[in-house]
């Protein structure tokens, strides 16, 4: 059996990442998503939950049984130490989750494993473990504005999570590949991908097309 290609997909808040990786999805890729993966080991009856709640206080567990995301967020943004304690245990059950994901889509001869990780560039090990890192880019200023639309965060709180992820210079030096997503269509960015695809053993004939 030929190996899946392995690419890496990071991107920095706003940066169009996760809509690069949908467009790779429709192209028959496997999508590993770390995000989504998090959200799940967090959410009620997630398996982080008793180690969060034993390290932070039963107050940073919703009454619902999930992690309060907010009172996380502010404490993570201006707390390192916090922050680095909530990764220690949430890192292993995501990493552990997005392997054994990685084996099954191998195993059902998927061509391609698109890791989508937001933290990539700050986990040396990733690099060794991907055959490309793909980065999607944007200036600063369109990242802000296109997290502040799409969720309640507020310009400081967006840019305390850019400041506290991997700089621009940073994840550009470690791109082996990067689509500026910068002022361009849905269109135009699916065109990128399309560009990319057929060195990732994708079929273009698969790609779905941008909702309008």
């Amino acid at each position: 059996m030929v190996p899946a290609f392995k690419l890496g997909l990071t991107g920095g808040i706003g940066s169009g990442k996760s809509t690069v990786a949908a467009m790779l999805a429709g192209l028959g890729a496997a999508v590993m998503d770390a995000d989504a993966i998090s959200r799940a080991v967090t959410a009620p009856g997630g398996a982080a939950i008793g180690a969060i709640s034993q390290a932070f206080g039963a107050g940073f567990i919703t009454p619902e049984g999930a992690l309060d995301r907010s009172r996380m967020r502010s404490l993570a943004y201006t707390d390192a130490s916090a922050r680095q304690r909530l990764e220690a245990i949430i890192h292993p059950l995501v990493n552990q989750e997005i392997w054994q994901q990685a084996r099954l889509a191998e195993a059902a001869a998927c061509p391609c494993l698109v890791f989508d990780v937001p933290l990539l560039i700050e986990s040396p090990r990733w690099r060794q473990q991907v055959d490309q890192v793909l980065v999607v880019d944007c200036s600063p200023e369109t990242q802000i504005t296109r997290a502040m639309a799409r969720s309640a965060l507020d310009r400081p709180a967006v840019e305390a999570i850019i400041a506290a992820q991997a700089s621009r210079e940073q994840r550009l030096m470690a791109a082996d590949l990067v689509i500026l997503n910068d002022h361009i269509s849905l269109a135009e960015l699916a065109q990128h991908v399309r560009t990319l695809a057929a060195g990732f053993g994708l079929s273009l004939h698969h790609i779905q097309p941008p909702a309008h």
